[in-house]
């Protein structure tokens, strides 16, 4: 496990720290792989577990479907997705952020990235839930995972299927129709990249919009601060990122020769796990690390990666948490918690996100006195 910022960002921008299981272990690696069950098979096939030139392959295909002028053309749809969502809940004096605004939103804005069907959005956010909210690493949990993990896999074919008999003008289609150099992505492939473009695209959204109304609401003069003066929306944005950590550690790495960390020797084949969480509170690069500071610059967090591995879904995130706490800035100046902050609960799973299960608010201020 690393911990410090320096180490963690030498160990995403080294090749010799791999994501690809078998490029650590060789031939016995891709003996054990040929083992994996059909869950970890397909999702493995993906651009986060792959190293270059296979990486490299992938993102040239998905780059051409995954471009910055789509997310730059979403940002009506997403302020009119945000502005309905907000017109639901100003009906009541009492909400949770989560279900109601922080989790449908990068939902409804991915489905219809991806091209998945309104009737068909329930069932493709309970796949995704059921297979990441899983704690612990039992036997138990493991069957579970793999379980819940085949059910989305099945949909994600069905849904795969249904766009090469009915093309639209959503990322599916775009990514059955990349091609690049006469090279196209596999059925396997596919379905890997659809998993990642979900991860990269939804659950770091989700965390970012309601960790960071959290970390607001538990320092009401930052609240003050960006509710007053709206250019400071970016640098926010990114001290969000910072300070509430939506993903706590990054790809799993595997140490392909004897490497040194912070002059300690990680014997090949070693499993590396970089934390993202401690990383971005080390006091030697970030001032008063545990100090929220939205007008904080420089803010070289790696909430997002570095190297060549960085989210894919990064600006998609960026533009949304600016358009969602805009939003709730305008039409909720005086939102407070109804419980402690040291009561709020905390998702638990096991691929490295840090997201709230739930975040009660009291919309106005006039209700409480009520």
């Amino acid at each position: 496990m690393v911990t410090r910022y320096e180490d963690v960002a030498a160990i995403f921008k080294d090749p010799r720290f791999s994501t690809n299981f078998s490029q650590a272990y060789g031939e016995m690696g891709q003996g054990l792989l040929g083992w994996r069950p059909q869950a970890l098979r397909v999702l493995g096939n993906q651009m986060v577990t792959q190293d270059d030139p296979n990486h490299a392959r992938l993102k040239a295909l998905v780059h051409k479907a995954f471009t910055p002028k789509r997310i730059q053309d979403l940002e009506q749809r997403v302020e009119h997705i945000t502005t309905d969502l907000l017109e639901n809940i100003a009906k009541r004096d009492v909400i949770d952020i989560v279900e109601d605004f922080a989790l449908p939103l990068p939902m409804t804005v991915i489905s219809e990235m991806l091209g998945v069907p309104e009737d068909q959005r329930d069932d493709f956010r309970r796949y995704m839930t059921n297979m990441l909210d899983i704690p612990g690493f039992g036997l138990l949990t493991i069957i579970k995972n793999i379980r819940n993990t085949l059910g989305l896999i099945r949909y994600l074919k069905n849904l795969i299927q249904l766009r090469r008999k009915e093309p639209d003008d959503g990322l599916i289609t775009a990514l059955i129709e990349a091609e690049q150099e006469g090279d196209h992505l596999s059925e396997e492939e596919l379905i890997g990249m659809v998993f990642v473009l979900l991860l990269a695209g939804h659950e770091t959204t989700v965390n970012l919009i309601a960790n960071g109304t959290l970390a607001l609401l538990e320092h009401p003069d930052q609240w003050r601060m960006l509710r007053e003066n709206r250019k400071l929306m970016p640098t926010a944005i990114e001290e969000f990122l910072r300070f509430t950590n939506p993903v706590e550690h990054g790809v799993i790495r595997f140490a392909t020769e004897d490497l040194p960390v912070a002059g300690v020797i990680i014997p090949k084949g070693s499993v590396v796990m970089a934390m993202l969480s401690s990383a971005n509170r080390d006091e030697t690069v970030f001032d008063n690390p545990d100090e929220l500071d939205i007008s904080r610059t420089p803010n070289r967090h790696l909430a997002f990666g570095v190297g060549m591995h960085y989210c894919l879904g990064a600006p998609l995130a960026r533009m949304e948490g600016s358009i969602a706490f805009n939003a709730l800035l305008d039409r909720f100046p005086d939102m407070q918690l109804t419980v402690s902050p040291k009561a709020v609960r905390w998702r638990p799973s096991i691929a490295g996100f840090r997201g709230l299960v739930e975040l009660p608010v009291r919309l106005y201020r006039h209700a409480a006195a009520a």
